[in-house]
């Protein structure tokens, strides 16, 4: 089921895939230059679905007017706070939600942690920098977390390796920054994660 939220930068859609029952939801966002249909989504939405939770899958209001190239972090930040604010008053009501994202929608879910109230935060191939400028970190936003933290990161990823620290668990897997090399160690870091959170 899709459904069409405004936001302030225009619609978002939310790609509904609900378990009945469920007590949790996982909502994820997708990479800059990708679209919810990208493989570690794909995986991470059956692992959380063999854990009885629900997930719902964001399309940044870019993505759904057709752009290629992201909106700045700001633009993302308010869209996806807009879009978390109207799933938990509606299809998501009363369940505790897990926020997250691939890559720069895991930045955004990091960022917005606080202000969507996630209970955890997932993020897969997390860009801890531009390739080959480690000194350009971006891991303030992690440490700005507050929640538990799931990092689910490919070994030769050339976006770096995020630090492990209290309350933020680093699983590495075979292969690069897609994690397309390990979809059963992928599966069981995020089933084990959602099972905990």
């Amino acid at each position: 089921m899709i459904e069409e939220l405004d936001t302030p930068h225009g619609p978002a859609r939310a790609h509904l895939h609900l378990v009945d029952g469920a007590s949790a939801a996982l909502v994820l966002g997708h990479g800059a230059g990708g679209g919810v249909s990208a493989p570690d989504l794909k995986t991470a939405t059956q692992a959380a679905h063999e854990a009885g939770v629900s997930v719902v899958l964001v399309e940044q209001p870019y993505r759904v007017a057709g752009r290629k190239s992201a909106a700045p972090a700001p633009q993302l930040d308010a869209a996806w706070t807009a879009v978390l604010e109207q799933l938990r008053g509606g299809p998501l009501e009363g369940l505790k939600v897990v926020t997250g994202g691939r890559s720069s929608g895991a930045r955004v879910a990091c960022r917005t942690a606080a202000a969507t109230g996630a209970s955890g935060v997932l993020c897969l191939a997390f860009p801890l920098h531009p390739p080959g400028r480690p000194e350009k970190t971006r891991l303030a936003e992690l440490e700005a977390v507050e929640v538990p933290v799931l990092i689910v990161q490919g070994e030769s990823d050339p976006f770096g390796m995020p630090p492990e620290a209290p309350g933020r668990a680093v699983v590495r897997l075979r292969g690069n920054h897609g994690l397309k090399s390990d979809a059963p160690g992928l599966r069981a870091a995020v089933r084990d994660f959602l099972t905990g959170a």
